[in-house]
């Protein structure tokens, strides 16, 4: 084997290192306020670490070169910290971790909770010892006493083990599709371009003046940002502050647009820079729709029904769609996967080039769907509501992999409208029991928003593998140890950080309020709700297949999936300005051109990323906040 393809044993265990520490980081960047890396899809600590990595080994290149990370390993380091750092994200374990204790820690006579759900919680899945949740909301504690140690140990191994099981079966289903969708259809996976580009062997990327130029541009950006936080009198510059413009439109109807913020982003443009030019227009030209939407709904009455035009609803079921229509394009690649596992010996589908055989990754999903099975019903969950749930979950998880395949799309947060909250907004909570509705609460870590979903990552992972050349079977062994590994010590991160300086409740608010409105204020099946969802679903066909039938169709149903979310109010500017600037250089210098400046816009991710990095470090260290210029 040659020294391209190789991973050392070595580079794995600093990969998983550096897992504990970037868990360490994010954990104590978001108590601290020193910002939230994992809420894009291009994760900036991972970019810090990476150029770190970099750094050093164009210094032990010349020193000691045995030691030096050939570029399968600083590939494979970067796969698993993005591994572990969505583990350890806003949308995962930081908002697991203060949902465990939170049922019990602010039950009280007036709320009702231990009458309406605290007996539906399973032994082992919270915590209701106040021995060893009163310092977590207290602070000015440790971590490391006997009582609060002992009282973690079974709720964190439980959902660490549920957890490693989502994970698992992600990865077998990315196995059964990695070969369709990277070898046959040859998907483009926008977002792997930059970590190749900076790892690439012949450097050209880090020697591009280009680069340096909006690399420095963008990081003194942050730079001056970052000090006018500490020190006002020095000026800030627009990157990453939000004007509203809303009060420009004070009448009726044009008063319905709502919050609509102006705000420049430039890493935001680099990644618009390098999405298709359909998708980069279909997001920002999507969501002047959306305000068109309310504004046509004012002017003829019906923006007085509440929550329309039902985004949130529609998002939900586009994504849903998208999933479907993904497995439907993929149907002849799994049924000659299907005939393989059973006919074809294990020897021969060793020797292909699968991460693991498919029979082995059919496995993978077997076990995992197993395992949350047995797990959901030890919970007292009904089981037509474990099929309904995670079906609905595979599709959307299904569908932000294909999307972020084919697009690179910056995020896909779809805030607050998971498989439960869609499940109880259309069916109604009469339909569901109290238990049901419990380990919905619980299940709202991973449903809360959903741009830190794991399995695009693991795919990206293995595209990245296969451009690089990086032994599979290797890498995959990588991937698998990182899950545990990042969970255990994203558990250890937070609770080392909140024994210290105390909580709140944090994410688990939300989870709880919702439950006790589950349960005192019963509803019934929504037909408006439902309608919308499958407006959603039927607008993101009709999208794919107007796209299928007629070449220089320019909206995508992925563009339509995505600008409803929270997050486009952010960037859809800087998606304006990157599509402006792709289409005009394309226009008038042709792909030649294109190519030539990319390099720029790299530099705009990297300069951002790479100060907004500091400024987080220096927030852990100083333990005050500091400039976040993703917020």
């Amino acid at each position: 084997m040659n020294t391209e393809t190789s991973i050392r044993s070595r580079s794995i265990l600093i990969g998983l290192v550096l897992v504990v520490l970037n868990c360490y980081w994010i954990m104590m960047s978001f108590m601290f306020g020193g910002g939230e890396s994992a809420t894009i899809t291009l994760i900036y600590n991972v970019f810090f670490s990476l150029f770190l990595l970099i750094g050093s080994n164009l210094l032990l290149y010349n020193t000691l070169p045995h030691l030096a990370f050939n570029r399968s390993e600083l590939l494979t380091i970067y796969v698993m910290l993005n591994m572990a750092s969505v583990i350890a994200s806003h949308f995962n374990l930081q908002v697991l971790i203060p949902i465990i204790p939170h049922a019990y820690r602010f039950a009280t006579p007036e709320n009702e909770w231990a009458v309406l759900f605290q007996r539906y919680i399973p032994n082992g899945f919270a915590i209701d010892n106040p021995r060893v949740f009163d310092d977590f909301y207290r602070g000015n504690s440790t971590f490391y006493s006997p009582s609060h140690l002992l009282g973690w140990i079974k709720p964190a191994l439980i959902w660490s083990g549920f957890l490693s099981a989502l994970l698992l079966g992600m990865l077998g289903l990315n196995v059964l599709l990695r070969q369709q969708w990277t070898e046959q259809e040859k998907l483009s996976y926008p977002l792997i371009q930059l970590p190749l580009e900076i790892t690439a062997p012949s450097r050209n990327l880090l020697k591009n003046r280009l680069m340096w130029l909006s690399f420095s541009f963008a990081f003194a950006i942050n730079l001056l940002n970052g000090l006018h936080l500490l020190i006002p009198t020095v000026p800030r510059l627009i990157s990453g502050q939000q004007y509203d413009m809303s009060y420009l439109f004070s009448e009726k109807p044009f008063s319905a647009i709502g919050w609509t913020p102006v705000s420049i982003y430039p890493f935001a443009i680099g990644i618009a820079f390098l999405m298709p030019l359909d998708l980069s227009f279909s997001c920002w030209g999507f969501y002047i729709l959306w305000k068109l939407q309310k504004v046509i709904g004012s002017a003829i009455g019906v923006a007085s029904i509440p929550q329309f035009p039902y985004a949130d609803e529609q998002s939900f079921g586009a994504y849903v769609s998208l999933g479907l229509i993904a497995l439907w394009l993929t149907r002849k690649h799994l049924w000659h996967v299907w005939k393989q596992s059973i006919f074809i010996s294990v020897l021969t589908m060793q020797n292909s080039r699968q991460p693991i055989p498919y029979r082995w990754a059919i496995g993978l999903i077997g076990f995992s769907a197993l395992f949350i099975i047995l797990f959901c019903l030890y919970a007292q969950m009904s089981f037509w509501v474990i099929v309904a749930f995670f079906v609905l979950f595979v599709l959307l998880s299904v569908g932000f992999t294909r999307l972020r395949a084919e697009s690179g799309i910056l995020f896909h947060d779809l805030h607050f409208t998971g498989p439960e909250a869609a499940l109880v907004k259309t069916l109604g909570t009469r339909q569901f029991a109290v238990s049901d509705l419990t380990l919905f609460s619980f299940f709202f870590f991973f449903n809360r928003a959903h741009t830190s979903n794991p399995m695009p990552y693991q795919l990206e992972g293995f595209k990245i593998a296969e451009r690089a050349k990086i032994n599979q079977r290797r890498f995959l062994v990588a991937m698998l140890v990182t899950i545990p590994v990042a969970s255990l010590a994203a558990f250890w991160a937070y609770l080392h950080g909140v024994y210290q300086i105390g909580s709140g409740g944090s994410f688990a608010w939300g989870a709880f309020n919702r439950l006790h409105r589950w349960t005192t204020t019963p509803t019934d099946f929504d037909p408006v709700a439902t309608s919308f969802v499958l407006i959603g679903v039927v607008n993101a066909i009709l999208l794919t297949i107007l796209r299928w039938k007629i070449i220089w169709w320019p909206f995508s149903p992925i563009g339509y999936a995505i600008s409803g979310s929270y997050t486009m109010n952010i960037f859809w500017l800087s998606f304006l300005i990157g599509w402006t600037i792709k289409g005009i250089l394309i226009k008038q210098g042709g792909l030649k051109a294109h190519r030539r400046i990319r390099p720029l816009f790299f530099g705009l991710i990297l300069g951002e990323f790479i100060m907004g990095s500091l400024w987080s470090l220096i927030s852990i260290v100083t333990q005050q906040p500091m400039y976040d210029f993703i917020d």
